[in-house]
């Protein structure tokens, strides 16, 4: 199958270029005419002149880039602009290439007759069940502007919560990332420095010294094995992290670590009531919210828990009691969904449950990179220090044996 590269005309007038794949020339002609183009130029994409937008090059749009597609689309379909128009005019100004791509090929399945929801539908990459549904129930009620504009509110709130918890990893990664940086080098070139001068000694070294040397001489003649070992042990962590079994022990790990464990339940909870509130509000049952949810929950622990929590409730149980048994979501959660059900108001719960534990979060966050910052330092500086030590030691030993002459 070959690839052309196109200039042509859409149906308002505006050029427009890309690649299209198929068998032969004519048939990529036919199917941009279908899509109500006319075709200015085509030719066989070359070398010089192929689409080179790879996939693994392309990055997943993420929570900010679909809260903007959503804000925007909202603001022009309410201008009283057409979902047609409206989606390429976000496909040309969109800067994920992902997002774009799947734009613009949503407005040409439109413009064959299909709906927006089921368009979207086959770009599961970009267009997660939650948005599906939401759009599929605004354009039922007639409301596709409110869906979209519960959908930004939904991304916003995403995109800040991720933000916290991404701030909370950033600075012990570069910490110790710059710690092992530094080892290295103090290793690879200050220690042989000082190896030569302890060979001319001629003296037995201390035990720390000896370790330290042995630990510079294998970094420098044998450092492949310690890269080999390094990417082995990266890629089966990322193996095993996408497995069953290593889905329950990282999700473990997390709940039981006391460092982590306050952070992982309140995000889990904060992510929890907010899906939940904004498929409520826009109409969705209960049943249905609960298996869109429990599909965005990134712990293993609490997504088994609303897939339970679905079971239970299709049953006739109150969701209130199926999540107290689950033993893994703080009292308050419960007692508030309690609330909701008495009340017949359980959307305005989950609200509010939502931006409790969205600050919750912040909070949490907070005090991880308060506790983690002494121990990271108190981390560098033993791992420096022994290195350090290691070239003191000898010295030391060496003064001592002159001075006793």
């Amino acid at each position: 199958m070959a690839t052309y590269t196109y200039t042509a005309v859409n149906r308002v007038g505006k050029e427009t270029r890309g690649t299209v794949e198929s068998d032969s020339r004519e048939k990529a002609s036919d199917r941009l005419k279908e899509d109500g183009l006319t075709i200015v130029s085509m030719a066989e994409a070359g070398v010089l002149n192929k689409d080179l937008s790879l996939n693994f090059l392309s990055k997943k749009p993420s929570p900010r880039d679909m809260a903007v597609f959503c804000r925007q689309f909202t603001s022009i379909v309410n201008a009283g602009v057409s979902v047609v128009s409206a989606l390429e005019m976000l496909g040309d100004q969109t800067e994920n290439v992902r997002l774009r791509s799947a734009i613009l090929q949503s407005k040409m399945d439109i413009e064959k007759g299909e709906s927006l929801a089921n368009a979207m539908r086959k770009h599961p990459d970009v267009f997660p069940d939650i948005f599906i549904t939401m759009v599929d129930a605004g354009e039922a009620s007639g409301s596709l502007d409110v869906s979209f504009t519960r959908m930004a509110q939904q991304y916003e709130k995403s995109a800040a919560l991720r933000a916290t918890v991404k701030k909370a990893s950033i600075y012990p990664i570069v910490v110790v990332t710059v710690a092992i940086g530094v080892v290295i080098a103090m290793l690879s070139f200050v220690v042989p420095t000082f190896e030569s001068m302890f060979t001319q000694l001629g003296t037995d070294l201390p035990g720390i010294t000896k370790a330290v040397i042995a630990a510079s001489d294998f970094i420098k003649e044998r450092w492949y094995i310690l890269l080999a070992v390094v990417i082995g042990l990266v890629v089966f962590t990322g193996a095993y992290k996408r497995s069953d079994s290593g889905k329950h022990f990282f999700g473990t790990l997390a709940r039981k670590l006391p460092i982590l464990k306050n952070l992982t339940v309140k995000t889990a909870s904060a992510n929890m009531a907010r899906t939940l509130s904004t498929l409520l509000a826009a109409g969705i049952p209960l049943t249905d919210a609960l298996e869109i949810t429990s599909r965005v929950m990134t712990n293993v622990f609490f997504k088994e828990a609303l897939i339970t929590a679905h079971d239970d409730v299709s049953m006739g149980n109150p969701l209130s009691e199926t999540i107290k048994r689950s033993g893994i979501f703080p009292p308050l959660v419960y007692h508030m969904l309690s609330i909701g059900e008495d009340t017949g108001d359980l959307g305005t719960m989950l609200d509010n449950l939502a931006g409790y534990y969205e600050d919750e979060v912040q909070q949490s966050t907070q005090q991880l990179m308060a506790a983690l910052e002494p121990m990271i330092i108190i981390l560098l500086a033993l791992l420096v220090g022994t290195i350090i030590l290691s070239v003191i030691a000898p010295m030391a030993k060496m003064y001592s044996a002159l001075d006793s002459l």
